[in-house]
């Protein structure tokens, strides 16, 4: 009753944009393919499998992950590089998706309001008795009952809270293990946290993390979680020995496979490799972390792309080719690598071979975003008609799905800018600074490009309603005083 569903992913989608326009977000199409797609299969297994879940990653580097209005999940790279295999990090965005479904966030507000007008009249009836009394201490008395009407909704705030934060394990354990992932997950997560409390000492790199701020570990919670993840395995009823007979329009000789068993994608590994590089503060950074790795052991295949990665952030393409190349021969087909080699082939002068690898992977994953956004970059480089062309032709079977994708726009923007059509520019340029929380420079660049004398009466349509969308947002912004600092500074 607070506020509709329309509202809550208004409210999601600003508190994302803003998120991207402070520089928060990382911005990445394989990593943000894979964190959807666990979020797409747990949502489907949620109690609310209609609701649309949008996830993202931050690039920082604490152990936290939110839910916002609307079905939007954050999730920190530190979460992530924390955990040990995909079925830990499933299981923290299913506790995430369950304060979706449950709908903890409005469910607060209610209760704030319900509870906030009979305490606050406690209170005033607490300060006008103490007053009435001829007693000295009538001052304290008053500061007293302030103070304790004040404690008393701060407790009930904290008891309702952890009321959530119970029925999000118990809601969001089931929800990971009807999605085929390994429920003790949850409950190994959890111990891993309690270890990260236990030996943090204080100082700012050592403090306790955002995540165990609002969600609290106790001994009690983690048992919780292990003695339901016996329970769902024990009373699992989909085993491979089940038969759908139940179902006239099956076959009787149908067997249903162990939803338990399906396990993780089988990138964990690749991921969070990936993402210590980009989330790193530099390269070298990243390079000097992969070191200190070899130094306390032989590197894994996946430490091994992270390594050679860094070195392709850094500018050295030619040798992360060349380490790139025989870790594809032992993973033939791997998606990670093939993308890596390509992009370090493309940026070494081999471009041939480069567009040979990328064309293969259009012709094998029609349709894949992060292939066609990592192709179209590497198009882009090269700086000439030819190759801008072919960018967008690799762009546009995505683009009826990207209207809210800012990697999409700002890459289809620089496609159709060397390619010579500045009208398509000027209008993803837009709607990328739209999303990443620039509405006001989205405006100016709209009502800039209307004026020009190429644009065509289908795109000024479209200038025209984009416009139409954008000034409410830009005006409402206006009036509580929100300016774009960049275009006051003009």
């Amino acid at each position: 009753e607070v506020l509709g569903p329309a509202k809550q992913k208004e409210y999601g989608e600003m508190a994302l944009a803003q998120m991207r326009n402070y520089g928060y977000t990382l911005e990445d199409p394989l990593l943000a393919g894979w964190l959807q797609g666990v979020g797409d299969r747990l949502g489907a297994a949620s109690d609310k499998p209609d609701q649309a879940y949008t996830l993202f990653l931050l690039k920082d580097r604490q152990i936290n992950a939110f839910a916002t209005l609307g079905g939007y999940v954050a999730v920190n790279a530190g979460l992530v590089l924390a955990a040990n295999r995909e079925d830990e990090v499933a299981a923290v965005l299913s506790h995430e998706i369950a304060h979706v479904t449950q709908s903890h966030v409005l469910r607060a507000v209610e209760r704030a309001q319900r509870d906030s007008v009979p305490i606050l009249l406690a209170m005033l009836g607490a300060i006008a008795v103490a007053q009435a009394s001829n007693s000295p201490s009538v001052n304290n008395g008053a500061m007293a009952a302030m103070a304790t009407a004040q404690g008393l909704m701060i407790q009930r705030q904290i008891n309702y809270t952890r009321d959530n934060e119970s029925e999000a394990d118990r809601i969001g354990i089931h929800t990971l293990a009807r999605s085929g992932y390994d429920p003790s997950a949850m409950a190994d997560f959890f111990e891993k946290l309690q270890t990260i409390i236990r030996t943090n000492q204080g100082g700012e790199r050592e403090r306790t993390p955002d995540y165990l701020q609002t969600h609290p570990v106790t001994l009690s919670r983690i048992s919780e979680s292990r003695q339901r993840a016996v329970q769902l395995k024990a009373a699992n009823t989909f085993t491979p020995t089940d038969r759908a007979s139940d179902n006239p329009l099956l076959p009787t000789s149908l067997r249903i496979g162990n939803a338990l068993g399906r396990g993780d994608s089988g990138q964990f590994p690749w991921v969070r490799e990936r993402l210590r590089v980009l989330s790193a503060d530099t390269p070298d950074a990243a390079m000097r972390e992969y070191e200190r790795l070899a130094r306390a052991g032989k590197l894994t295949d996946a430490q091994r792309y992270g390594l050679a990665l860094s070195r392709l952030q850094g500018g050295h393409a030619s040798p992360a080719a060349v380490e790139l190349a025989p870790l594809l021969d032992a993973h033939p087909g791997n998606v990670w690598l093939t993308l890596a080699l390509a992009q370090a082939e493309g940026r070494s002068g081999k471009s041939a071979a480069a567009d040979a690898r990328f064309e293969g992977l259009i012709d094998r994953m029609p349709g894949n975003r992060a292939v066609a956004l990592t192709y179209a970059g590497i198009l882009d480089e090269r700086n000439t008609r030819a190759a801008g062309q072919r960018a967008m032709a690799v762009l546009r079977p995505l683009l009826a799905n990207a209207a809210n994708d800012p990697v999409f726009q700002q890459t289809f923007a620089r496609s159709s800018e060397i390619a010579g059509d500045p009208v398509r520019a000027g209008e993803a340029y837009a709607e990328a600074a739209y999303l990443n929380g620039r509405p006001e420079q989205a405006l100016v660049q709209l009502n800039t490009l209307k004026k020009r004398n190429d644009v065509d009466y289908y795109a000024r349509s479209r200038i025209d309603s984009r416009i139409a969308a954008i000034t409410p947002t830009v005006l409402e912004l206006r009036r509580q005083g929100i300016r774009d600092e960049d275009l006051d500074r003009r």
